[in-house]
């Protein structure tokens, strides 16, 4: 698959990219900065990681068949209007999370009550929003040859796109899990600033979340 990744020169984008590359997927890094796009992607293809391109954010959405949404928060609804000319008929995975520096240890709900579900409001039906991936560390993400004890909870209220996520996480090396409709993205955006407070109570920096006792699950 060509997976598009909008923010993608930063820290989780690149882990995300890395690993999603290693699997066979081409992988499109986005930038507001096109030149700094393709040089990251130079960069991860001369380190044998597989096959990469660059552009700018809304060159990378137009060119993914499917688009992830790795920006903070503060850039969060402009760059969703920026790349929506590329977004129409695709899945976007949003794995924003509404941190609201410096208290980034504290749950702080959105207007919207969610940023994936802000960005469904801002992109219209014709985008099928997926909320995954906020709790997985890139520091984790970016070596490859780790192995990262995270579940990776999935929300969306298209089943054929949860699936889709899904699949694609397994390609990470995590275990994707049908985590129900898109309000539910309210509660996986919740537990990051959770997970940060652990990063700094205990001296981690891969926190994550693994459920049990789900026999039917991968």
């Amino acid at each position: 698959m060509r997976i598009a990744i909008v923010g993608g020169t930063g820290k989780e984008g690149s882990g995300l990219a890395i690993r999603w590359g290693r699997a066979g997927h081409v992988v499109i890094i986005g930038s507001r900065d096109g030149e700094k796009a393709r040089a990251r992607a130079a960069e991860l293809t001369a380190a044998g990681h597989g096959a990469f391109e660059g552009g700018d954010n809304l060159e990378a959405a137009r060119e993914g068949e499917l688009v992830v949404l790795t920006v903070p928060y503060g850039a969060h609804a402009e760059t969703l209007r920026a790349i929506q000319p590329g977004l129409s008929g695709k899945v976007l995975v949003d794995v924003t999370v509404p941190l609201v520096p410096p208290k980034v240890s504290r749950v702080q709900l959105p207007a919207g009550q969610a940023a994936a579900l802000e960005a469904q409001q801002i992109l219209g039906a014709q985008t099928q929003v997926v909320a995954a991936l906020h709790h997985v560390s890139h520091v984790q993400l970016a070596d490859p040859s780790a192995t990262v004890r995270c579940d990776v909870l999935v929300a969306a209220k298209d089943e054929r796109s949860r699936a889709t996520v899904i699949a694609l996480v397994r390609d990470l090396g995590l275990r994707g899990l049908d985590a129900g409709p898109l309000e539910n993205a309210i509660a996986l955006e919740s537990l990051t600033p959770v997970l940060i407070h652990l990063n700094k109570r205990y001296k981690s920096s891969g926190a994550g979340v693994v459920f049990t006792n789900l026999p039917g699950a991968d």
